[in-house]
């Protein structure tokens, strides 16, 4: 669909040269002199390269309409990963490198809400946090206080975090899943 150059906001698609790209950010300038232009910086979706674009104001671009559906997280086989539409029934499988480091926190029967373009996965978004087990944690130092410092410890899904010192082996606790840190102790 057809749009003009200043109407495009962050989090768009554009189709530009042949490649789906979302607008990262969006400033429009009015220099002194001559006609004003809207900078856009995207972000290819497949490949990850970053660029800056220039249109003019009244300039038209290609703007694309993912579909987001949710989905089920079924099971991990290697490095894919298979997941359900709530609606059809239909299931598709995903490689680690759409998902990207997120996938250490899948869970069996998670929803997730998964971007497509003409049938392709093009992006997968898992809830924020999740609530794990501590399987292993370091000792307490002697005079290490909580609002000081945090020690290493090992989630039951494999990933290493910090902890508080007072989080001990066999806790659960909240966990984001964008960068694998620690939120705080579970409420169960």
């Amino acid at each position: 669909m057809k749009v003009a150059a200043i109407t495009v906001r962050s989090g768009n698609v554009l189709e530009e040269g042949g490649k789906l790209w979302v607008v990262l950010k969006s400033e429009i300038f009015n220099p002194g002199k001559g006609a004003s232009v809207v900078q856009v910086e995207m972000r290819d979706l497949r490949a990850g390269n970053k660029t800056n674009v220039r249109y003019r104001t009244q300039e038209n671009v290609e703007r694309v309409n993912l579909d987001e559906s949710e989905y089920s997280f079924l099971y991990a086989e290697g490095d894919s990963f298979t997941f359900m539409n709530q609606e059809t029934f239909e299931q598709i499988t995903i490689p680690r490198e759409i998902i990207g480091f997120p996938a250490a926190f899948l869970q069996d029967g998670m929803m997730c809400s998964i971007k497509t373009y003409e049938g392709q996965p093009l992006a997968v978004s898992i809830p924020d946090t999740v609530i794990l087990e501590i399987t292993e944690a370091d000792a307490v130092v002697k005079g290490q206080t909580a609002s000081s410092s945090y020690k290493p410890a090992l989630l039951s899904n494999g990933v290493k975090t910090s902890v508080p010192p007072f989080i001990g082996s066999g806790t659960r606790i909240v966990v984001k899943t964008e960068d694998g840190s620690y939120v705080e102790r579970a409420k169960d």
